[in-house]
């Protein structure tokens, strides 16, 4: 069995698909959704060859559709069996477009016609193309059959549905269109992913929502491809919150994102540039690798989906890799997106002794996890964390993988302060009301999670005793916390040795501190 597993744009998918024809393979298997847009396709190829056009469905028949005639009907042709008898009998050359017959593949007789076809129709010009949204092909006809993922629109096919939506609306008088040719390639790119019929209905929900089509309405384009998500059950969507200035400190990890920022675009692609692969950010828990995906994906406006490896294995044989193949198709339909993958050691922990306890499951998903990493074309920035060096496979690390792997350490004392600003402004305090270096001193030794916490405990202290949150309850409750630093001291050291020469830092690079002591937090030694 052929499989084209590449991305690839309309124009060469329609030349390959002509080449097949061409040289008379017998059976085809299109895989898409998007039934209505491959059969004009496949009108036009019909028609560029000289070739009649057939359809068959289970509710209308075997029934000739070319040459602008209106369908005539094969009497008798509803059954699958009796259908690929009449296709046997045609005597023009023709193409035979076969919509959803994958449902009676289970049937023997079904089987067996489809594999005298593929003998009989090599002496003739006449093409067997099935047609359904899913694979599903029994064992005997996997070498008789060749499949081809249809593509989803490209860049090109949403301008010119975007270009005729305008051309109707200003037409019409009903609706305003505001759209420099920038702001209509950002949001032809944010639709990038969504079928035809799927970008029509969002283009046409945004003008009846407000009256306008402008650059605002990215975001309705963007909560279109959430569904999408949510359908997969394999990833989270998680929609664009705030940008790289919401993050505290990683100034050379952001420095490096920033220029990066238009990496997708257009005038990328001319210049030469290659798209982004990813990165892999080790480090300190609370410190803001898994804050960076979320940044970095509503800084760049793309959609931001969260692979959980832990979904992806299944109790049933080979249902593990086909939920990786399934996140990472929908993952690249979607693109150009971001795709976080959290905590990606505890995921892949096992793969030594995979052999004995699962049958090799976890190492094969975890090789189909690598290939993809290293040879993916599809515009897909990867975004992985991981806390625990020792439980990451070293073929992770392997140049290739990722653009830069990052070492993100607990936050400097300026670090500190930035982190206090951020999060007092977030909750709604003025930072100026408060003695921010101090309180960077005090907290030596804190992750950006924890004091985050440390607000937080403290307004829960002011909201108790009725008064607005203050110094002194900030700095009561870290003296109460215990930090990562100060019970795991030894294991942020070992990192830290470890990343010293093998990773690129996320911060200026600074003396580290020693981590917090308990006289250095106000408690007793």
């Amino acid at each position: 069995m052929a499989s084209d597993a590449e991305t690839a744009t309309t124009s060469s998918f329609l030349r390959k698909l002509d080449l097949l024809v061409r040289a008379r393979y017998p059976l085809l298997y299109l895989v898409s959704c998007e039934e209505q847009r491959a059969e004009e396709m496949l009108q036009n190829l019909a028609r560029g060859r000289s070739k009649e056009l057939l359809t068959w469905s289970i509710t209308r028949g075997l029934r000739k559709v070319s040459g602008g005639r209106a369908p005539v009907l094969i009497e008798g042709t509803q059954a699958p069996k009796a259908a690929l008898a009449a296709v046997a009998a045609l005597a023009n050359p023709s193409l035979v477009v076969l919509k959803d017959l994958h449902a009676f593949l289970d049937d023997a007789e079904v089987v067996r016609w489809l594999r005298e076809l593929s003998h009989t129709l090599k002496q003739t010009q006449t093409t067997v193309i099935l047609l359904s949204p899913q694979l599903r092909l029994p064992p005997d006809l996997e070498k008789e059959v060749t499949v081809v993922d249809v593509p989803l629109p490209g860049f090109d096919d949403l301008r010119v549905l975007l270009r005729d939506i305008v051309t109707l609306v200003q037409q019409s008088g009903r609706a305003t269109v505001d759209l420099e040719r920038t702001r209509a390639e950002e949001l032809i790119r944010a639709a990038q992913g969504l079928t035809l019929n799927e970008a029509e209905n969002v283009f046409a929900r945004a003008i009846a929502d407000d009256g306008r089509l402008d650059a605002s309405d990215i975001a309705m384009v963007l909560e279109e491809k959430q569904q999408i998500v949510r359908k997969s059950g394999l990833l989270e969507y998680f929609p664009p919150s705030t940008g790289l200035d919401h993050m505290g400190g990683l100034e050379l990890l952001k420095e490096w994102l920033v220029r990066r920022k238009a990496a997708f675009s257009d005038a990328a692609r001319a210049f030469g540039l290659p798209e982004p692969k990813g990165i892999l950010l080790l480090g300190v828990q609370g410190c803001g690798k898994s804050l960076t995906a979320k940044c970095v994906a509503a800084e760049w406006q793309l959609p931001l989906l969260r692979l959980d490896v832990g979904r992806i294995f299944s109790s049933f044989m080979g249902s593990s890799e086909q939920n990786l193949r399934r996140a990472i198709a929908v993952a690249e339909s979607l693109a150009p997106a971001v795709l976080w993958i959290d905590e990606v050691e505890k995921g892949l922990s096992g793969i030594a002794s995979s052999g004995a306890s699962d049958a090799g499951v976890t190492a094969r998903v975890f090789g189909n996890l690598l290939t993809w990493l290293q040879e993916k074309t599809a515009p897909v920035f990867v975004v992985a964390t991981a806390n625990r060096i020792d439980l990451l496979p070293p073929e992770m690390i392997r140049k290739g993988r990722f653009d830069e792997i990052f070492f993100v350490d607990l936050p400097s004392e300026p670090e500190r302060a930035e982190i206090f600003r951020i999060h007092l402004q977030g909750k709604k305090r003025d930072p100026e009301n408060f003695d921010i270096d101090a309180l960077a001193m005090l907290t030596k030794g804190f992750s950006g999670a924890e004091i985050e916490q440390v607000i937080v405990a403290a307004l829960y202290d002011a909201f108790n005793d009725g008064v607005d949150v203050a110094q002194a309850h900030i700095e009561s409750a870290v003296q109460s916390a215990v930090p990562l630093s100060r019970t795991m001291p030894d294991e942020i050291e070992r990192l830290r040795s470890w990343a010293a020469t093998r990773t690129r830092p996320a911060s200026v690079p600074v003396l580290y501190e020693n981590v917090a002591m308990p006289e250095e937090i106000g408690e007793a030694p």
